[in-house]
């Protein structure tokens, strides 16, 4: 689950009161960022109500909300399902990633402190924890998270709330697209902007955040995929 800072960014960009609400959309999304729930899956309102003992209209909203941000479709007469972002969408997603997150990563540098880049190597440690556990789901959203803290370090409120959109939509392609199963983040990407970030070189900080939103997009295999099967209570209950 996301941490207490974390929930609070996600309740503004939910745009969700505290709340049973908010709390099944969290957990929903932290299953989706951790491609514990594949894209196309169904999300039955009975069978999420059931699992998180919510009625119909608390989960409906939830969805709602989650569809809002881009991880759910919501489809006339068919229901709710974790949306399956398109070619074309991965394509405009990591452009628009590759616009912005540089310019952020600039600003962060300007701003940064000690605590922050504290809390920066903390991801990494987490995400290689998680790598050696083999868990990578777990990794790619920590490595997501590396990438909205330093939206939050660069205290430019609307550029965080459309770099975490963003971080969320790409788990999505990330699922769906990824042709380096054996990797998650590179983390000398990461290493060279903390040394960018401890230097206060904004210049470098928006090169390599550049560099590496371009490599990652390069590691997009994109054709279409086959969708994976799975029981949804067995998903949603791990979290």
């Amino acid at each position: 689950m996301p941490t207490s800072k974390n929930a609070h960014t996600l309740h503004d960009l939910f745009q969700l009161p505290p709340g049973r609400t908010l709390d099944i959309c969290l957990k929903i999304h932290c299953a989706i960022l951790e491609h514990r729930i594949a894209p196309g899956t169904k999300l039955s309102e009975d069978e999420v109500g059931e699992i998180y003992g919510a009625s119909r209209t608390v989960v409906r909203a939830a969805l709602q909300a989650l569809a809002h941000s881009g991880l759910v479709t919501i489809a006339k007469n068919r229901g709710a399902f974790v949306a399956k972002p398109s070619i074309r969408e991965a394509h405009e997603i990591f452009e628009a990633r590759a616009l912005i997150e540089p310019r952020v990563a600039y600003m962060a540098a300007m701003t940064i402190t000690q605590t922050d880049l504290e809390r920066l190597h903390a991801h990494i440690d987490a995400e290689h924890e998680a790598l050696h556990a083999g868990d990578m789901g777990k990794a790619l959203s920590l490595s997501g998270a590396f990438h909205t803290a330093i939206a939050d370090i660069a205290a430019q409120q609307v550029l965080a709330n459309m770099v975490r959109s963003l971080i969320s939509r790409s788990s999505l392609i990330i699922a769906m697209y990824w042709q380096r199963p054996d990797t998650a983040c590179e983390s000398h990407s990461h290493h060279a902007l903390l040394k960018a970030f401890a230097d206060h070189d904004s210049d470098a900080a928006e090169e390599i955040q550049k560099s590496h939103l371009i490599d990652l997009h390069s590691g997009l295999n994109l054709v279409e995929v086959q969708q994976q099967d799975g029981s949804l209570k067995d998903i949603l209950q791990v979290g």
